[in-house]
């Protein structure tokens, strides 16, 4: 059996020029602030860019923590990816990434992941928390290679029901999971 090799990815964050850019669903304009090429897959989530733009005018703190772009050693964009906010008071984040159906099940997800894990332990991070739809296996197999437990599930208003998993990272760490 052939293993699989991780892609080496960047994640490009977001300034708020390029978000606004994004929010406004003006690909051109935030390819133009980015230096990259935003494609259509990302113009699909204006809901999301509109969404964080508004988060970042009452936490400005977030935007160094929301979704950024998933690039390719070659400087192509692949997908998106980010926490929803900062830590919260109990050191606790939630993870979020999309990549692209035409460039899926090439290890981007799994790469860009492993960028936002290193990061949360780099910042003290106790807990990474990631919902999911039931019916995305395929986001459910990026999450267990890393460790994540199913803790619980939720409603969300956008997306249905949701699996929650965690992962703890710091020694005595836990989220919604208890203690």
């Amino acid at each position: 059996m052939r293993r699989r090799i991780t892609p080496e990815v960047q994640l490009l964050r977001q300034n708020l020029p390029v978000l606004r850019a994004l929010a406004a669903e003006d690909l051109e304009y935030a390819s133009d602030l980015s230096g990259v090429t935003v494609t259509p897959f990302i113009g699909e989530y204006g809901w999301l860019w509109r969404l964080r733009w508004e988060q970042v005018q009452h936490s400005p703190v977030d935007l160094d923590w929301i979704a950024g772009l998933i690039i390719t050693e070659t400087g192509q964009v692949v997908g998106h990816a980010g926490f929803h906010s900062a830590p919260d008071a109990a050191a606790s984040v939630e993870v979020a990434y999309s990549v692209d159906p035409a460039h899926r099940r090439n290890g981007y997800a799994r790469a860009a992941l492993g960028r936002l894990l290193d990061r949360a332990r780099r910042d003290g991070v106790a807990v990474v928390r990631a919902s999911i739809s039931p019916d995305n296996v395929g986001s459910q197999a990026v999450i267990a290679r890393f460790g994540f437990v199913q803790v619980g599930e939720q409603w969300d208003d956008h997306d249905g029901l949701e699996l929650v998993f965690e992962l703890p990272l710091q020694p005595g760490g836990h989220g919604i999971s208890g203690a």
